[in-house]
């Protein structure tokens, strides 16, 4: 079957299966932040956001995307130049292996547009879909701190 995509801007035709997932599919057509950790959505390393809400693109059928507008880490900077949620994961060296990065700042996107000025209560909440082995969340939780201090002063939002 065919559907349509938005993806980072640029609308995109794709010919899929009716059981393929959305993460799969990401992935085939070369979206690499777009990670395959747990497959049951438990880990969060698949975490897009579709239509501006964060979800784990390894439980939805992509068919039940058709139509929607995806954004993916590589949608986040303009040229050089690296969204605020970027540049607060780097600066608070919230990075460690990298896997589960792109899920995190995703997921901190979704937040920071929703609630731009979140108690660490909920910060915790938002992470809470995404595991990291390697660290205890203390970067991260600063790093999404850091973006929403940010974007307050004037950084663009998504």
């Amino acid at each position: 079957m065919t559907i349509t995509l938005t993806i980072n801007g640029r609308e995109r035709k794709f010919e899929v299966d009716p059981g393929e997932k959305l993460l799969e599919v990401l992935r085939r057509e070369g979206y690499m932040s777009v990670k395959k950790g747990c497959g049951t959505g438990d880990c969060g390393a698949c975490a897009i956001l579709l239509n501006g809400r964060s979800v784990n693109s390894c439980l939805m059928f992509a068919a039940k995307a058709d139509g929607g507008e995806i954004l993916t880490v590589e949608g986040l900077a303009t040229g050089e130049i690296l969204h605020p949620v970027q540049t607060a994961f780097l600066a608070e060296g919230a990075v460690q292996c990298g896997y589960c990065t792109p899920g995190m700042v995703m997921s901190t996107v979704d937040l920071l547009t929703r609630n731009p000025d979140p108690t660490e209560r909920e910060i915790r909440e938002a992470l809470s879909g995404n595991l990291c082995r390697c660290t205890g969340y203390v970067k991260q939780i600063r790093a999404v701190q850091r973006a929403a201090e940010l974007m307050k002063d004037g950084e663009p939002r998504v």
